[in-house]
């Protein structure tokens, strides 16, 4: 199987899929902007091939490299960058080139917030109301039925980006005032946590492998404060979570891809869609998922994209913990103190991406537990600063 990774080697620990595929048996071709002897000599070791592009947003580079690598080694017969960024350019590349997975045509209901909402709601899927506007005269219509507070985000967007709670006149006049020239998605404010539903399909769409992470808070509210943050992989996902993520498989044919679906839970324990993507979740997540499953979600991507099997199980023995650090802050305990008292608990430090820092910290570590109990302890203990000191 000829396989195409894009941008094979960001971020770091998505190096593993080549190097996984590689490892089943698969010709591992990547495309990418970074200079080939830059590459970790474990990603070199794992690439058939490597072709350099200055410029991942130039098509036409994009395209010529996929055309050499057909002329050179035969059909593509898959490519894939597991990355939001890429995801419809990867579609266009593989409408272009016949290859299998999601097209151009395919693209709608994942990259415009307001046709993701018309799946939904066409498969009963409690969502929040919401409405596309491009003009002020338009967001004070769905103002007026939605009322304050308000999320508004891009159409189409990634992530946090460009992302506003409004509660107030003010607050929407200065947004009105300052937005781009681009369509925007107006939804109701919906007060709960956010748990998501993740997981990998076979090339049926059956759901083999899911797992669930719980965060500390939103993603709009990391962004806008400066400090620590966590979020968790937890042991037990439940049977509502479940049943509504599986109907949101079916609901968007996911087949032999990762997904990360996104829900608000309210008070009152009702589940409200928040919005799909069809690619890993992002970060160190799928590192979480590892270590709690105990088990490597890169071989078994592999083991789907060239057998079509699952050889893992969704046993979850452990809760798996990403805790950040922000390095402008005095902690109480060092990282050596910390490492000393939870050796048997880390299992991993990572240094974060600049580009990422701003949600994921500057520092990031991960700790199993079997309890929530010990995971809330260490939690504390990163957290904990030493005393100010007055002169």
């Amino acid at each position: 199987m000829n396989f195409i990774v894009i941008s094979p080697h960001f971020p770091e620990n998505f190096e593993q899929f080549s190097v996984r595929l590689n490892a089943n048996g698969a010709t591992t071709l990547g495309i990418g902007d970074h200079p080939y002897d830059q590459l970790s000599p474990t990603l070199q070791d794992a690439l058939t091939e490597y072709y350099r592009v200055d410029d991942m947003e130039d098509y036409a580079q994009m395209y010529r490299a996929v055309a050499y690598f057909a002329f050179k080694y035969g059909k593509i017969d898959r490519l894939e960058s597991h990355n939001e960024y890429w995801l419809f350019q990867d579609a266009q590349l593989r409408t272009d080139f016949n290859i299998p997975g999601y097209k151009t045509k395919d693209m709608d209901v994942i990259k415009y917030k307001s046709k993701m909402k018309e799946v939904f709601l066409k498969n009963a899927i409690p969502v929040a109301k919401g409405q596309v506007f491009t003009t002020e005269a338009e967001a004070r219509q769905a103002l007026s039925k939605l009322g304050y507070p308000v999320i508004i985000k891009p159409d189409e967007g990634v992530g946090a980006s460009d992302t506003y709670k409004i509660t107030n006149e003010k607050e929407l006049a200065d947004f009105l005032k300052n937005k781009h020239d681009r369509p925007y998605f107006m939804e109701e404010f919906i007060e709960g946590d956010i748990v998501t539903f993740d997981g990998l399909t076979d090339q049926s769409g059956n759901v083999v492998f899911y797992s669930s992470l719980v965060y500390q808070e939103p993603a709009l509210e990391t962004v806008s404060r400066a400090g620590d943050m966590y979020f968790y992989e937890t042991r037990n996902v439940p049977a509502d979570l479940y049943e509504l993520g599986v109907k949101c498989v079916l609901a968007f044919d996911i087949r032999e891809r990762f997904f990360h679906f996104e829900f608000f839970k309210t008070k009152t324990g009702k589940l409200i869609a928040l919005e799909i993507n069809c690619r890993p979740p992002g970060g160190p997540s799928i590192d979480l998922m590892n270590h709690a499953h105990e088990l490597s979600l890169f071989d078994e991507y592999a083991h789907i994209v060239l057998e079509d099997r699952f050889y893992g199980t969704n046993d979850c023995p452990y809760y798996s913990v990403y805790i950040s650090r922000d390095l402008e802050q005095n902690y109480y305990y060092s990282e050596q103190e910390i490492k000393q008292k939870y050796q048997t608990n880390l299992k991993e430090i990572q240094k974060v991406p600049g580009v990422f820092a701003d949600v994921m910290g500057d520092i990031g570590y991960i700790f199993n537990t079997k309890t929530k109990t010990e995971m809330f302890e260490i939690i504390a203990d990163l957290g904990k600063l030493k005393p100010l000191t007055t002169q």
